[in-house]
């Protein structure tokens, strides 16, 4: 497999504990759906998870298929390693 930059790593770290966070406050969200401060936060998680994974599939690739994610030309979903082979 080849070798991939630090930065893959850092980005792809920041969008798991993006996505734990976003998971956690949806379960807390759906027994108090009127917490604003916690809706805010959501909200405010989930524009930045956007940001994260546009930089990481700028820099590396795809992340998902099946129409979740833009591919530049060629085609590339392919191309190894995908996110849950590192």
């Amino acid at each position: 497999m080849k070798q991939l930059p630090k930065e893959y790593y850092t980005l792809l770290e920041e969008l798991q504990a993006l996505d734990f966070t976003i998971l956690e406050l949806n379960l807390y969200l759906d027994t108090h759906p009127g917490d604003k401060a916690t809706v805010e936060q959501y909200n405010t998680l989930t524009g930045a998870r956007k940001k994260v994974k546009k930089e990481f599939e700028k820099q590396f690739g795809p992340l998902t298929s099946f129409g979740y994610s833009y591919s530049p030309y060629p085609f590339h979903w392919k191309e190894a390693p995908w996110p849950w082979q590192v």
